[in-house]
């Protein structure tokens, strides 16, 4: 089932998750309803609270690898469950980039993240798991576990000015965004 997708100005987003101490079948639910309303929004990433649920839950589908040809690799997706993340390191390097958010409709910002985080967390059924992630699949990691803590994408911007409509961005950048590696689908 498609959920519906929270966005501003509800003040779910704002709030902090719960850890999530019940494996069960409406868990179970949820998870199997988070992605497909994550792909059928063209989204990379969707948070329990997006979808009005306060739990440290998020589901995460890495962008695809690509051919030469600009092909999507079949197959080349990764997708996580990750329940109750925490990250435990955070690389000194920073890059910026540009992201969006499912429940910030029609906006891009240029945020700064950590290049390499490692997480430890749960996944659907309970088992610990830890991550090393690096570059865009750690952006989105950071991203969706920010929406556990209360934070968007707007909260981290660079600069006050790097905020945009996506018709602004693409107006502004239009020569660039063909070749643009650095832009995030939004989560």
């Amino acid at each position: 089932m498609i959920l519906d997708i929270v966005t501003l100005p509800d003040p779910v987003l704002r709030k902090k998750a719960a850890p999530v101490t019940r494996f069960d079948d409406k868990l179970q639910e949820l998870i199997d309803n988070m992605i497909p309303t994550m792909r059928d929004a063209l989204g990379v990433g969707l948070a329990a609270p997006q979808v009005g649920e306060l739990l440290s839950l998020t589901v995460i589908e890495t962008l695809p690898d690509e051919d030469e040809g600009g092909n999507e690799i079949e197959g080349s997706r990764q997708l996580f469950v990750v329940v109750n993340p925490k990250i435990t390191w955070k690389s000194k390097m920073m890059v910026d980039g540009i992201e969006g958010c499912l429940s910030i409709p029609g906006y891009l910002g240029e945020v700064s993240r950590h290049e390499v985080i490692r997480v430890e967390a749960q996944d659907r059924f309970g088992k610990n798991i830890r991550l090393k992630l690096e570059d865009w699949t750690a952006r989105i990691f950071q991203h969706e576990i920010d929406h556990l803590n209360g934070e968007l994408f707007i909260d981290k911007l660079v600069a006050p000015d790097r905020l945009w409509t996506e018709e602004q961005f693409h107006a502004r950048f239009e020569d660039d965004v063909e070749d643009e590696p650095d832009t995030l689908a939004a989560s």
